[in-house]
């Protein structure tokens, strides 16, 4: 898959673009019904599959005290893109000066950067354009004006409603990861880079890796099985906890998320680590002692091994 960050980047000679257009956090089933098209038309075309996306949700910039947690981050959603076997994603830095840009201007700027577009996918509701002038109806009456056809998707349902990033959402907050993984078609997961923690895990005798996981939606607080994967490495089996640490709590106690990988021994600062969900072991809860804690935590790492 090649990286754009402008239509020009794309070599592709007389060959014309397929594109699909979105967002698309967490690369949901109704997301990769959209790009599967774009994928379709390029094949039965003979022209390139592009996704076209953002560097990052258009919220943080338009209503910044309001910005959605996400359900990736940028790379996460790129290597879902990937695998879906697109072509090529065009990453568009969304800033001030593009959220004031009219949907009609987006769209002639999208055909006139590309040599040809043969079509547009987008979900059935997609909204783009300075305060969302921009609706598949007009995308339809650009299409016929520039030449291009579009694809304007109904979304995917499972159980009777609509797969949805928002419903994503709010299924990993209320712990439900199953119909969360359901929704995105594989099971969910979350990535951050290790940072320097306050060592207190290598105290206890579990060291534990510490994520910066800033600006993703987290599951309830509570311990869980998961798979550790560090880059192109095989998947590590671990522990990880995600809350407060009332046991250990500092006068501000902040929210921490942290693994203890099983059976590894290495360095992991500034390493991205994502993190496969198994199933939670247990709520959050405070002990009386650290020797307390220390003893649950071996509990809880063979309740973990019999799960793997």
């Amino acid at each position: 898959m090649k990286l754009l960050h402008q239509p020009g980047d794309l070599t592709n000679g007389d060959r014309k673009a397929c594109l699909a257009i979105g967002m698309f956090d967490g690369v949901h089933l109704g997301h990769q019904q959209v790009l599967r098209q774009a994928i379709e038309d390029s094949h039965q075309h003979e022209a390139r599959s592009v996704a076209v996306t953002f560097d990052r949700h258009p919220a943080s910039v338009i209503a910044p005290g309001r910005a959605t947690a996400l359900l990736q981050t940028r790379d996460q959603r790129l290597r879902a893109i990937e695998s879906l076997g697109i072509d090529a994603v065009l990453l568009i830095e969304f800033d001030t000066a593009f959220s004031r840009k009219p949907g009609a201007t987006f769209v002639r700027e999208l055909t006139d950067g590309f040599s040809a577009i043969h079509s547009i996918c987008v979900g059935a509701k997609f909204t783009f354009g300075h305060k969302r002038d921009g609706n598949v109806e007009l995308l339809r009456t650009l299409g016929q004006a520039l030449g291009f056809h579009v694809h304007g998707l109904q979304a995917v349902s499972l159980d009777g409603q609509a797969v949805s990033s928002t419903r994503i959402r709010a299924a990993v907050r209320d712990g439900h990861l199953d119909a969360a993984g359901q929704m995105l078609g594989r099971t969910f997961a979350i990535e951050g880079t290790v940072i320097e923690g306050d060592r207190r895990g290598r105290e206890l005798g579990f060291p534990t890796a510490n994520l910066d996981t800033d600006g993703l939606v987290l599951p309830p607080n509570g311990v869980y099985a998961a798979h550790v994967r560090l880059g192109q490495e095989e998947a590590h089996r671990a522990v990880l906890n995600i809350g407060l640490r009332p046991t250990l709590a500092k006068p501000e106690p902040t929210l921490q998320v942290e693994a203890h990988l099983l059976d590894f021994d290495g360095e992991l600062y500034g390493q991205v680590m994502e993190i496969e969900f198994v199933e939670q072991l247990r709520d959050e809860q405070r002990f009386d002692s650290t020797d307390e804690l220390a003893a649950q935590i071996s509990r809880d790492i063979e309740h973990a091994r019999t799960l793997f």
